[in-house]
């Protein structure tokens, strides 16, 4: 890049990068660091345990991506167990009794999907575009899963529900854990949970490619410790946790809003054990060896205490384990015949305990011999998480609690949640609204902020790759 950067962007996470690509499409220069050796942050393909054998460092099941309007502008190439199809009526027909109840409660939120999710994935200041549709779902969104469940009595389908709703991350009677469950519930629905052929990095390299195809230049393995360290911009957008901004922007910041990023509420963290196994995982449920997402808890009760047991600072024995096996639709994760297992369980903040034993004691409840397939693992306690990626305060991998307030008002209250009080900075991570998650949203909302009131540019850029590539003929497709 010759000269000084129109805007710098610190953090290469999806969010990040969606900033940057949008940034790009309206022809800035743009320059992206990232203090780790290679992009992507959360969303990251590496070979964790065996030479062959592609982990997902973080995010590895990816539902929100295919929802959101922002990765639809810019295409990427596509024993006894409750089992969630994309038929509502097929999975409602397999929960005998609750059946009425389940088309009941998740019939209108499966057939909504897209205006529901446009809406949680739109600025909060603008009004919805199907407020009646929204108003239906938010009645059910602002309860605890503990209350939402009582429409339903058979173990399978309250085992539904606290599986998706505990990706929360609370306790299952805090609110909104049911909003969280019925959203990722509808989205199992109306788009499936998608894995990455080739891993979950092939979203954040295709991102990469469109800013660099665009003119903008990405650095990797530069940690920033202060904005001073950072060349002249007319803005900077950073990816990064609350805690980090204070620590990056330091006295520029006014000191009531320092106290209110201090403020900012961090939720558990997560313990993550990767596999290498030699074959398939012998699930005693056949319908479990056919799906990539799996919620390990058992019964409403065992899923609801073991969160408990989490926000109390406790080290669940039978942890709720949440499982992806990319390699039952993408062979190119493992050697022929043989599949990773990515695994999380969560823990108290800052843990530095192994929890591999009771995850595995958990897998092999439900797929008895799990253990004699096991040729590796790769571990990382939720103290690791945080060293690998100081995003992840004490392990925490959402970079925030989802409680209704931090849902809402995130990561302070204020109109404009990306804009800092200081002129062209800006906060671009999931520690914003609207949610955390692989949506690109949080960056693009700063990055269309920052357009606004920097650049004087209020038109949406196109960031649709013949766009942002200069010559078609002499450029690589990113």
């Amino acid at each position: 890049m010759r000269g000084n950067p129109d805007a710098v962007i610190v953090g290469s996470g999806p969010n990040g990068l969606a900033a940057a690509v949008t940034l790009s499409g309206a022809g800035l220069k743009v320059l992206v660091i990232e203090g780790a050796p290679t992009i992507g942050g959360g969303c990251r393909t590496e070979e964790l345990t065996l030479p062959g054998y592609r982990h997902d460092v973080c995010s590895a099941g990816h539902p929100l991506a295919l929802a959101s309007s922002f990765f639809r502008r810019f295409p990427l190439d596509g024993g006894r167990a409750a089992i969630v199809t994309r038929s509502v009526a097929e999975t409602a027909a397999r929960l005998g009794a609750d059946g009425r109840a389940y088309r009941w409660l998740i019939g209108p939120v499966a057939s909504h999907t897209d205006e529901i999710i446009q809406a949680l994935l739109a600025p909060l200041r603008r009004p919805p575009a199907h407020p009646f549709v929204l108003a239906r779902y938010g009645l059910r969104a602002v309860l605890p899963v503990s209350a939402a469940v009582q429409v339903w009595h058979t173990p399978e389908a309250r085992a539904i529900l606290a599986g998706a709703g505990a990706h929360a991350m609370m306790p299952l009677t805090s609110v909104p854990t049911a909003g969280i469950g019925l959203m990722l519930i509808g989205l199992a629905h109306g788009v499936g949970w998608p894995v990455v052929v080739g891993g979950s990095a092939r979203i954040t390299d295709a991102m990469a490619g469109a800013v660099t195809v665009a003119g903008g230049s990405i650095e990797t393995g530069r940690w920033v410790n202060s904005l001073s360290e950072l060349p002249p911009a007319t803005a900077v957008l950073l990816d990064t946790s609350p805690r980090a901004l204070d620590q990056l922007a330091g006295d520029r910041l006014p000191s009531r809003y320092r106290a209110a990023l201090r403020r900012y509420r961090y939720g558990p963290g997560v313990c993550k054990v990767d596999f290498a196994l030699s074959g398939p995982v012998p699930w005693s449920n056949e319908d479990c060896r056919r799906t990539a997402s799996l919620h390990l808890g058992g019964s409403y009760d065992q899923t609801a205490a073991a969160e408990a047991e989490v926000a109390a600072g406790e080290h669940p024995e039978h942890p709720y384990v949440l499982v992806m096996q990319p390699g039952i639709i993408d062979p190119s994760r493992a050697p022929a015949g043989r599949q990773t297992l990515w695994t999380y369980c969560h823990v108290p903040a800052g843990s530095d305990v192994d929890m591999t034993d009771r995850v595995e004691a958990q897998i092999e409840r439900f797929a008895p011999g799990f253990r004699d397939l096991v040729l590796a693992r790769a571990v990382r306690t939720a103290a690791d998480e945080e060293a690998h990626n100081p995003n992840y305060v004490g392990g925490d991998i959402a970079v925030g609690m989802q409680t209704l307030r931090q849902t809402v008002f995130r990561p302070t209250v204020s109109w404009n949640p990306y804009r800092t009080p200081v002129r062209g900075l800006y906060l671009c991570s999931s520690a914003t609204p609207p949610t955390p998650g692989v949506h690109g949203r949080c960056g693009e909302l700063a990055a269309l902020s920052a357009l606004r009131d920097m650049f004087g540019i209020r038109e949406v850029p196109d960031i649709s790759p013949d766009r942002l590539r200069p010559d078609t003929t002499a450029q690589p497709a990113p």
